[in-house]
C-alpha cells in the first residue's frame, strides 16, 4: 500500500474532505491527535518535516503527515532533488500527504506529478477538479446525498445557478437547506429561494467591488457581517479564490478577452464572469498578484499563529484602501 500522497487540482473543498478522509483512518480518537502533524511548507524547517515523518507512532501502526503547499519550499532543481531522495526514505510507520492547488492547465508541468510518474515511484496522486458550470447541478444532487438529504432536481439547478461552481458555498448552501427540512423531505424551490437568497458569493463580491474602490469603511463592514454569518476560514477560502480568479481574468482581458472568454476559461458561471471581469478591470497584473502575495503571507502567519484570520483581514483592508 503507499504511504506517500499528493492531492491536487482547483476544488478546494474537495482536497479538504479528502484530508478528512485521512484523518478519519484512526481506530482511536483520542490517539489521532498525538499521531497527527500538519505542517505548512512555506513555514517549517527541514527538521520538522523529517522529526513528523520520522518519530514512532503513538499506540497506532502509522504516524498521518499533512504537509501543505510544497512547492513553495521545494521551487528549483536543486531542492526538488533533496526532497525527492527524501521521499524514497520515509519509514512504512509515516503516511505522508501533501496537497496544493493546482489549475488544470498547470497539470502536466507539475514536479510532483512528473516525480509521481517514474518508475518506481512511491507516490500516489489523486486529482480534484471544480466541476463544470453544467454539471453543477448533478453535483448538488450528489452532494446532498452525502449529507444523507435529497434535493429536486429544479431545486439543485435554482442553487446552480446561485453558487456558481463554487463547491465550498455550494456544500454549506446544501447543509443549511438540509437542515431547514429538517432531513424530512427533498428540499424544493421554494426552500432555495427562502435560504439562499443571499449567498455569500455575492457578498464576498461585494467585499471586493469596496477594496476595488478604496472603500475601507464599507468594506470592513460587509466583512464583519461574512464574519457573523459564516466559518472564518471558509470566507478566507472565497477571498482567496476571488481574487486567484481575478488574476486569471486580467490575463484574458489582457489578452483582448471578455467576459465570455472569462466564463470558458474559467469555468465559471455567466453571472460570476460578468462580476469578476467587471472587478477585474479596475486593477492592473501588477496590483493584483501584490495582493495575491500579500494574501499567502496572510495565510501563512494565521497558519502559523501569528495573527487571527479576522485581525489580518482587518490590516488588508486598511492596506487596500490607502
Amino acid at each position: 500500500m503507499p504511504n506517500i500522497f499528493f492531492l491536487h487540482g482547483n476544488d478546494e473543498f474537495a482536497i479538504t474532505r479528502k484530508l478528512k478522509e485521512f484523518e478519519s483512518d484512526f481506530s482511536d480518537v483520542t490517539t489521532a491527535d498525538m499521531n497527527t502533524a500538519r505542517l505548512e511548507a512555506r513555514s517549517m524547517t527541514e527538521n520538522d518535516l523529517n522529526n513528523a515523518v520520522n518519530a514512532m507512532p503513538f499506540l497506532a501502526p502509522k504516524r498521518l503527515v499533512i504537509l501543505s503547499n510544497p512547492s513553495a519550499k521545494y521551487n528549483n532543481p536543486q531542492t526538488r532533488k533533496k526532497f525527492a531522495e527524501f521521499l524514497n526514505v520515509i519509514p512504512e510507520t509515516a503516511k505522508l500527504v501533501m496537497h496544493e492547488l493546482i489549475e488544470p492547465k498547470e497539470i502536466d508541468k507539475h514536479w510532483l506529478i512528473k516525480l509521481a510518474g517514474k518508475e518506481n515511484s512511491k507516490i500516489k496522486t489523486q486529482a480534484f477538479f471544480l466541476p463544470k458550470q453544467r454539471d453543477m447541478a448533478g453535483w448538488i444532487i450528489n452532494e446532498a446525498k452525502n449529507q444523507d438529504g435529497k434535493i429536486e432536481p429544479q431545486a439543485a439547478a435554482k442553487l446552480a445557478e446561485m453558487v456558481g461552481v463554487d463547491t465550498r458555498q455550494a456544500g454549506m448552501e446544501i447543509s443549511k437547506l438540509l437542515a431547514y427540512v429538517n432531513w424530512q423531505r427533498p428540499v424544493r424551490g421554494s426552500d432555495v429561494e427562502a435560504v439562499c437568497i443571499v449567498t455569500s458569493q455575492q457578498s464576498v463580491f461585494d467585499f471586493v467591488d469596496a477594496l476595488s474602490q478604496g472603500n475601507g469603511k464599507v468594506a470592513q463592514k460587509l466583512l464583519h457581517r461574512l464574519l457573523e454569518n459564516e466559518d472564518p476560514f471558509a470566507l478566507w477560502g472565497m477571498v482567496v479564490r476571488q481574487f486567484r480568479l481575478l488574476i486569471q481574468a486580467r490575463e484574458i482581458l489582457d489578452g483582448r478577452g471578455n467576459k465570455d472568454d472569462v466564463a470558458r476559461a474559467l469555468s465559471v458561471h455567466p453571472f460570476v464572469a460578468e462580476k469578476t471581469t467587471g472587478q477585474a478591470t479596475r486593477f492592473s497584473i501588477e496590483s493584483l498578484e501584490s495582493i495575491y502575495r500579500k494574501l499567502l503571507r496572510i495565510d501563512e502567519q494565521v497558519k502559523t499563529s501569528q495573527v487571527t484570520l479576522d485581525l489580518a483581514l482587518d490590516t488588508l483592508i486598511v492596506e487596500l484602501s490607502k
